[in-house]
């Protein structure tokens, strides 16, 4: 597919200070900071072990997702999502390296930017011992022998509540080029710009805000390791898990920023590499939509807390 994958996502929210020091826990890196708009607004990158320059963070009266980079491979395909963007009556704008747009739904500013593919090292396949086969012979399985700190390899996705969900995905559908891989019926819809299940999920709510960013590490002990030390030093950010999802079929834990976005380590996503090979589902809302196992979500995860003051905010334009 000409677009690859997520290149960077810029992330407004009141505390730039403290979201970033949470995400520095949460295993990102820090780069150099970018030039601030004053001493109060300052700006802050972060940097994934394999993708780079990932996450910046603003200041903005509100949390809210500023924009998200997507990676595009040569400027024919800038070219066709700009004349597919307008065909649907959206205003673009065009520069050598990118096409921009904003979906007025998740009022998100997508950028369409040439961009790498992105290279990962695969990490050693784990050993399991499972009944009837026992390859791993008298040593400790390697995840509990670990002590590095967790660094999540890239970012995976997005999810994002849209004041008009249909319209949402039809502009990162129809506009974009995001091939749909699943959907909650009236809901939701899973959608994909890389051989990931999906990159950015657009879901029907109340107001357009970020319900999470997913990073990908290693494996399930990744998951467990992350979380437990974000834990050790805070245990009120935790929000969800561990788990696994039957859409994607990924595991995850989901912990929570001090702005009040959650944010989530996941593993063993399902990968689509030959689109005639996948059927999308479409799914009914409940339990089956959200985890395959695991415990039960909690409310505040399906309508974060401050949804009525971020709806209140909505009408309060964010600097």
């Amino acid at each position: 597919m000409p677009l690859h994958r997520l290149t960077q996502i810029v992330m407004g929210v009141p505390d730039v200070e403290r979201t970033a020091a949470y995400y520095e826990d949460f295993g990102l890196t820090p780069a150099t900071p970018l030039p601030s708009a004053g001493p109060a607004q300052p700006t802050r990158t972060l940097s994934t072990a394999d993708g780079g320059e990932q996450l910046r963070i603003v200041y903005s009266a509100r949390r809210r997702l500023v924009e998200l980079g997507v990676g595009a491979d040569d400027l024919d395909d800038l070219d066709r999502v700009a004349a597919a963007l307008a065909k649907l009556g959206v205003p673009v704008d065009r520069t050598p390296t990118a096409v921009s747009a904003v979906d007025l739904g998740t009022e998100v500013l997508v950028r369409v930017e040439l961009a790498p593919r992105l290279r990962q090292s695969p990490v050693p396949a784990p050993v399991f011992n499972v009944p009837g086969l026992q390859t791993r012979l008298h040593e400790r399985a390697p995840g509990i022998l670990r002590t590095e700190p967790v660094r999540p390899r890239k970012l995976g996705h997005v999810v994002l509540g849209s004041t008009d969900q249909e319209a949402s995905q039809r502009f990162f559908q129809a506009g974009v080029g995001f091939k749909v891989s699943d959907t909650v019926k009236g809901l939701a819809a899973f959608m994909r710009c890389s051989t990931d299940h999906h990159n950015v999920l657009v879901q029907q709510a109340p107001v357009a805000f970020l319900h999470h960013t997913s990073w990908q590490v290693d494996d399930v002990d990744e998951i467990g390791r992350g979380a437990t030390a974000m834990l050790e030093a805070d245990p009120d950010r935790h929000t969800w898990g561990l788990g696994r999802h039957h859409i994607g079929s990924n595991f995850f834990w989901y912990l929570k920023d001090p702005a009040g976005n959650f944010s989530e380590y996941y593993s063993d996503l399902d990968c689509i590499v030959d689109d005639a090979l996948w059927t999308p589902g479409v799914f009914e809302e409940g339990a089956k939509a959200l985890y395959a196992w695991g415990p039960p979500p909690p409310p505040s995860f399906l309508a974060p807390e401050d949804l009525a003051a971020l709806m209140a905010g909505a009408h309060t334009p964010a600097r």
